[in-house]
């Protein structure tokens, strides 16, 4: 099956999804939400301190503040995400009605951010700034060479993204970060449901090539943010604080969706590439859940070895 005819076929679920969520959907305001009262001008030259911030009396940790920088950053790639989707799919019809609105949407999730982090100085503005410039001049973003790898990717990128957002706002400890990330991460999870019931429609549609799509897609899965300035270091305090690791995408993103909702291990008439590539995949999904383990238990026994000093 041509992309051109794969598109076409799922042309009539995209455009009935589209209305689902611009029924579900709710209008929201990023001014409404950023506490803008806690601001004030930034002086020339102004050397920013972690000592400047005001998060309502909360103190933010490190790994925390780490997670809004690359929530933000990755948020502002927008573009480049803009481009391969529109690559991927069509200007025109559903697909094209859809990649617009996903993006104007996308574009608020990193006007409320910002606006929150630069009202409360919750990060140094000017290493934000120039991150941004690198990352957005870069343009460094995963991009899947084919519409199959791409509505599975989106799926696990999306869900991904949400709980990562909301674990963030969970551990700011300031309300109104919290509501700014909350609201963030509701609408990150329209956009996956979205993706999660179009690549349904396409494993009913094509199911061989669907399940090599998955195997593809898991066997190089990495989160947007690679160009990300000290993006190593940023992604391990985020993990081991919890926002998001090995374990969260084991245990919230590929088993609930791929064996769960996709329930891609009972798919039947599969060709004998997509059995292979079935069994790849569960395999991969496995060993990924005993690292998984084997690094929360070494993360406890760290824990243990701290308190017990």
């Amino acid at each position: 099956m041509t992309p051109q005819t794969f598109l076409a076929e799922l042309e009539p679920v995209a455009a009935k999804l589209l209305d689902r969520h611009l029924a579900t959907t709710k209008e929201w305001f990023p001014h409404e939400l950023v506490p803008y009262g806690r601001g004030r001008d930034f002086e020339q030259g102004y050397e920013w301190s972690a000592d400047d911030g005001d998060l309502g009396g909360a103190v933010l940790p490190e790994a925390v503040r780490s997670a809004l920088f690359v929530n933000l950053l990755t948020e502002d790639n927008l573009p480049y995400y803009f481009r391969d989707i529109e690559r991927m799919f069509e200007m025109d019809g559903a697909f094209g009605t859809w990649n617009r609105r996903w993006t104007a949407e996308e574009g608020r999730h990193s006007i409320a951010i910002r606006d929150y982090l630069i009202a409360t100085r919750a990060v140094d503005p000017v290493l934000l700034e120039r991150a941004r410039m690198a990352q957005v001049s870069g343009g460094d973003v995963p991009s899947p060479d084919s519409p199959l790898n791409g509505v599975i990717y989106v799926s696990l990128q999306e869900l991904a993204t949400r709980i990562a957002h909301r674990n963030t706002g969970k551990l700011i400890g300031d309300r109104s970060g919290y509501e700014v990330m909350a609201r963030v991460a509701a609408d990150e999870n329209l956009h996956y449901l979205f993706y999660r019931d179009l690549a349904q429609a396409a494993i009913e549609l094509n199911p061989s090539d669907m399940v090599i799509a998955m195997e593809e897609v898991v066997r190089s899965f990495v989160m947007p943010g690679t160009g990300i300035i000290d993006f190593d270091r940023h992604s391990a305090a985020i993990a081991q604080a919890g926002i998001y690791d090995a374990t969260i995408l084991h245990e919230q993103v590929l088993v609930p969706v791929i064996l769960h909702h996709w329930r891609v291990q009972h798919l039947e008439r599969l060709t004998a590439a997509a059995d292979r590539a079935r069994d790849a995949l569960l395999k991969r999904i496995e060993r990924l859940g005993k690292l998984a383990r084997a690094l929360a238990a070494r993360a406890e026994r760290r824990q243990a070895a701290i308190f017990s000093t």
